[in-house]
């Protein structure tokens, strides 16, 4: 199990270095490809490279340290991905101060099986200096800007963007906020059954959850005896596994029975999902989405949440859509940096530089004017992302409201998080180290009649 888990964690890292995946789908990729079907070896890669993968920077760091003059960006990438694994569960897991050599000696082993012992041989001479070098080198001679970086696992250039933002000491508590995945939430599918008996084949199930407060049907997962998805009542489609922001957003939105509704950049499936449940299966839902394999999985999650009145559409969201809607609602959670939702997919923040914010805000722009011409007089555009940067979020809200005189902001309800940032109180933002979800932004915007 240990070698299966090994390997493929290895190969996980080596497809999101190469092809810039995020961990699950490099996961999924990698147990597809290697045909390990043993769960608990596939348990464990997970948690290893999802771990690793946190502390990119930190490791690199301290690997180039032992490594002088070589980096270890010049090795290959099967290498690079078993020196991060090595330093992770050597010396992290072991809090830096508690060396076992025997375990050391047995991860060299099995990855001498799976690279090579002529690939390994290259690095062999620094896995014993791993084992006792201090990790305190790393921080020598260095800014302000970089020692918490690498203290929170950060790109430097992000942690001077947060200091900007939200000032040193904010900015640390939210970084620090990030260090550490958001709590699992889940939103109970009343289309299946009443919301009771949904409880009660939960706790059946050994799924001990809490109620959020504000919000209709969310639950924080608190304890469980076994992974949420090969429980009875996930397999029955009782439950969605959703972020507490993501479920806020879909009841900002406030649906109704009958309305049509245009959903931009619909897939998986969560807000299809939730507001199709909200509205009782009553009305129409226009789903659009650019990727063809993200909307074979929104297919399949919203026939197996039972709903019945969403149409998937395949079409790019900066072009107005194919067909002619006038619709009650619009709701846009646009592609973004996900730079609230680095707890969650750390993998993202060694992807991104200061320009992704500003190329992604410019994609945003092109979605949102499109999206606002199907929006019908007196109807609601609802823009949310998962983004913390002012220019995906304040800054384009305020150039769509001097471009577009006809929406003007409005209260949202349920009240939940913190005012938006640059006056524009009456929006929303939710942060990590505050709010126990992913870092969350929403704006509601109302046509005039």
């Amino acid at each position: 199990m240990l070698k299966e888990a090994w390997t493929l964690a290895i190969e996980t890292l080596s497809w999101i270095e190469m092809r810039k995946l995020s961990e699950r789908l490099a996961l999924a990729k990698t147990v597809k490809q290697l045909g390990i079907s043993d769960a608990n070896a596939v348990r464990l890669a997970h948690m290893i490279s999802l771990e690793t993968i946190r502390r990119r920077n930190f490791i690199d760091a301290f690997i180039n340290k032992t490594l002088k003059p070589q980096t270890i960006n010049e090795l290959n990438l099967g290498v690079q991905a078993f020196l991060r694994l090595y330093v992770y569960q050597t010396r992290i897991v072991k809090n830096w101060s508690q060396i076992n050599l025997e375990e050391a000696e047995n991860i060299a082993k099995i990855a001498r099986s799976i690279l090579g012992w002529k690939t390994l041989r290259k690095v062999e001479h620094v896995l014993g200096l791993l084992l006792t070098q201090n990790p305190q080198s790393v921080f020598k001679g260095i800014s302000d800007e970089e020692r918490i970086g690498l203290q929170t696992f950060h790109p430097t250039w992000f942690v001077k963007y947060c200091f900007k933002l939200f000032g040193r000491r904010e900015a640390v508590a939210f970084l620090e906020g990030n260090m550490q995945s958001p709590p699992t939430y889940i939103r109970i599918n009343t289309l299946k059954t009443k919301e009771n008996e949904i409880l009660e084949k939960i706790a059946q199930d050994n799924i001990k959850i809490e109620k959020v407060e504000g919000l209709k049907y969310a639950y924080k997962i608190t304890g469980a005896t076994q992974p949420l998805i090969r429980t009875t009542s996930f397999q029955e489609g009782l439950f969605y596994i959703q972020d507490k922001a993501s479920c806020f957003a879909a009841e900002v939105a406030n649906p109704k029975r009958d309305m049509t509704i245009l959903d931009i950049c619909a897939a998986p499936g969560a807000k299809t999902t939730y507001l199709a449940q909200l509205m009782q299966n009553r009305g129409a839902i226009y789903s659009i989405d650019y990727s063809r394999r993200r909307m074979n999985v929104w297919k399949n999650e919203v026939a197996y949440m039972g709903v019945k009145i969403a149409v998937p559409i395949i079409a790019d969201a900066c072009n107005p859509p194919p067909l002619k809607i006038e619709a009650d609602l619009a709701i846009l959670d646009p592609p973004c940096t996900s730079t609230g939702a680095f707890g969650k997919l750390p993998s993202s923040k060694w992807r991104l530089t200061r320009r992704s914010v500003d190329k992604m805000a410019e994609i945003q722009w092109q979605m949102l004017n499109s999206c606002a011409e199907c929006v019908k007089p007196g109807g609601t555009l609802i823009y949310s992302t998962c983004s913390i940067t002012v220019e995906e979020n304040e800054m384009l809200i305020e150039r769509f409201l001097k471009w577009h005189l006809e929406f003007s902001l409005a209260e949202i309800e349920p009240k939940m998080g913190l005012p938006g940032l640059r006056g524009l109180e009456k929006c929303r933002r939710l942060y990590p180290h505050m709010h126990q979800c992913n870092g969350f932004f929403i704006a509601k915007l109302i046509k005039e009649s």
